[in-house]
């Protein structure tokens, strides 16, 4: 599978703003949210989110209907679908 690309565009004390591009076929990777975190989508499309036991969701994205999440969250993120996602991840430092 394909790695995802990520762009970090803001990184201060507080805050850390990266865009993720996922092209069809890409991923993430498995990986441990460290901070709270809201998700910004720039585009809409499906994700499949996958638990670190293999348990498979799909997750619907709206444009600009974003959502948040505790840190801790752990899973992998895949694009399933033919057409690319975008989103960005606003990470809140402690």
């Amino acid at each position: 599978m394909l790695s995802a690309k990520s762009d970090v565009q803001v990184d201060t004390a507080e805050v850390r703003v990266t865009e993720w591009r996922l092209a069809p076929g890409s991923a993430t990777g498995p990986h441990t949210h460290e901070m709270d975190y809201v998700i910004v989508p720039i585009t809409a499309g499906e994700m499949t989110i996958v638990a670190p036991n293999g348990d498979r969701s799909r997750a619907q994205l709206g444009v600009g209907k974003s959502y948040f999440r505790k840190a801790g969250v752990q899973h992998d993120v895949l694009n399933e679908t033919a057409s690319e996602i975008v989103f960005l991840e606003v990470e809140l430092k402690p």
